[in-house]
């Protein structure tokens, strides 16, 4: 993907008249969310790397990157590409894993409901096999598979590509805390998701979750291996914290809630994305509060400092939003901004409606209705209510976008196996303003900018560069709004 750059939240857009009739109760016949959940994890399948199943639900995509690893004398064959391009990103890839097993583990019953529940466990247990090779070797951790500067010289589908595998790793003499740390958060939350159908995978994913929390706390450092187009600008103690709270939701051993409330280091923020994970820190931490955790009684404080800053109608609002009603943090992925506020607010609703908390901002007082339809907005501007009337995943609703910036969408069928140069892959594939001839379909793009214009054109990529946290981050929400009058 594009390189990624935390700017400054200067710019204040009024949000009056964002929408009419906001508290309005959900409706699980405005859009068609079933469509868009499946859909959405059908794009996750469109980024596997290594070699496919026989489901496989993409059949423009074949197998790819089969001798990844080779040059380290490892297998590294398989797991996911981040986003338009061909490389294998640790960190990122770990976030999308355990953001979906958080999905996985709060709306079970929904999931199942709607036929998707082996989907999102196919789709979770495909990045856990790739992390297990990763993590293979005592105190190493394999990050990065793929030269990404040699990678964006080249538009060509993952199934030919010829560009350098080039492996990267972390171990005791090069630490890189953040990527061990989020590792051990997918690994202690998808042991949570295949408790119940395959106890022997989850006891092996919680001990290696177990190994790397103690592997990234013995041996702190930031990892820039990744950059620039993935950097820790927030530092390694969110993931530590983060590694700490999913190992304490798996275990409730006394040594992590120590970690929780002794050593740990937790911020107040306004945004969640692969990056920075407090806030959800603070929303996973506060159902344990809310079951008796007094102790964590910080992080139900700091999860509604959260709600209450990104809430429009809180006095202590501050993220920018556009005239359409939208989160707009920053340009180049922003979608994600979005599916992270509607992912929280998801599951926090649901949370204060089960134990009855409301939460307090100010003079003002919001219950679960408020945040559930925030959420629920956020997710209908995205598949297509909003000032453009067009959706903004591909292959969902009306006018959806039809350039994504992604090799393997963009190289007809018929010329899949044609060996073109690296120099001339940009001309025959990149630079024709036509619509990709294979659908990526359910890819929640990059979406439009902050006065809610949209360029749909494959070489502007911060409008239509597809990540899969992005898609990651909308199950829940997603799941929720399939069928929201079946939750009690």
């Amino acid at each position: 993907m594009g390189t990624f750059v935390r700017t400054p939240a200067t710019a204040f857009v009024s949000w009056l008249a964002l929408f009419h009739g906001y508290l309005v109760a959900v409706n699980c016949h405005d859009l068609n969310y079933k469509e868009a959940l499946t859909k959405s994890l059908i794009f996750l399948e469109a980024q596997r790397s290594g070699e496919l199943l026989p489901n496989n639900r993409v059949p423009w995509r074949g197998d790819s990157a089969l001798d990844d690893g080779k040059e380290a004398n490892v297998d590294l064959v398989g797991g996911y590409y981040d986003a338009g391009d061909n490389v294998k990103y640790g960190m990122p890839m770990a976030f999308t894993i355990t953001t979906l097993a958080w999905s996985a583990i709060a709306y079970r019953s929904q999931l199942q409901s709607a036929g998707e529940l082996g989907n999102v466990r196919d789709a979770i247990r495909w990045g856990t096999d790739y992390f297990l090779k990763a993590a293979s070797r005592h105190n190493r951790l394999y990050v990065q598979v793929g030269d990404p500067v040699k990678d964006h010289e080249c538009w060509v589908r993952p199934e030919m590509m010829k560009t350098p595998r080039t492996v990267l790793q972390i171990n005791e003499n090069t630490p890189g805390t953040e990527i061990a740390a989020e590792t051990s958060a997918a690994f202690a939350a998808a042991s949570i998701v295949f408790r119940r159908v395959d106890r022997p995978y989850s006891r092996s994913l919680l001990n290696k979750a177990k190994l790397l929390f103690e592997f990234a706390k013995a041996h702190k450092g930031t990892y820039d291996g990744e950059c620039p187009f993935y950097c820790s600008y927030s530092g390694y103690n969110d993931e530590l914290l983060w590694a700490a709270a999913w190992l304490y939701t798996a275990t409730h051993k006394p040594n992590y809630m120590q970690y929780l409330t002794e050593e740990a280091v937790n911020a107040v923020v306004d945004e969640f994305n692969w990056d920075l994970k407090y806030a959800g820190i603070q929303v996973l931490l506060s159902k344990s509060f809310f079951n008796g955790d007094h102790a964590l009684h910080s992080y139900r404080e700091h999860a509604d400092s959260y709600i209450c800053s990104a809430l429009p109608e809180s006095p202590y609002h501050k993220i920018p939003m556009t005239p359409g009603g939208l989160i707009h943090l920053r340009d180049g992925a922003n979608l994600q901004y979005v599916t992270g506020a509607s992912f929280l607010f998801t599951i926090y609703g649901d949370l204060l409606r089960e134990f009855n908390q409301n939460v307090q901002c100010g003079d003002k007082q919001f219950d679960s209705t408020h945040l559930l339809a925030f959420a629920k907005q956020q997710m209908d501007y995205i598949l297509g209510k909003n000032p453009q009337g067009r959706s903004y995943m591909v292959g969902f609703g009306v006018n959806p976008p039809k350039q994504a910036h992604h090799r393997g969408a963009s190289v007809p069928p018929c010329e899949a196996k044609l060996e073109v140069g690296c120099p001339m892959s940009f001309v025959r594939w990149y630079n024709k303003n036509t619509p990709n001839p294979n659908e990526l379909t359910g890819a929640i793009l990059g979406g439009p900018d902050k006065q809610d214009q949209f360029s749909d054109l494959r070489w502007t990529s911060v409008y239509t560069e597809p990540c899969t946290y992005v898609n990651s981050l909308a199950v829940a929400a997603l799941a929720k709004l399939t069928c929201p009058a079946d939750n009690p």
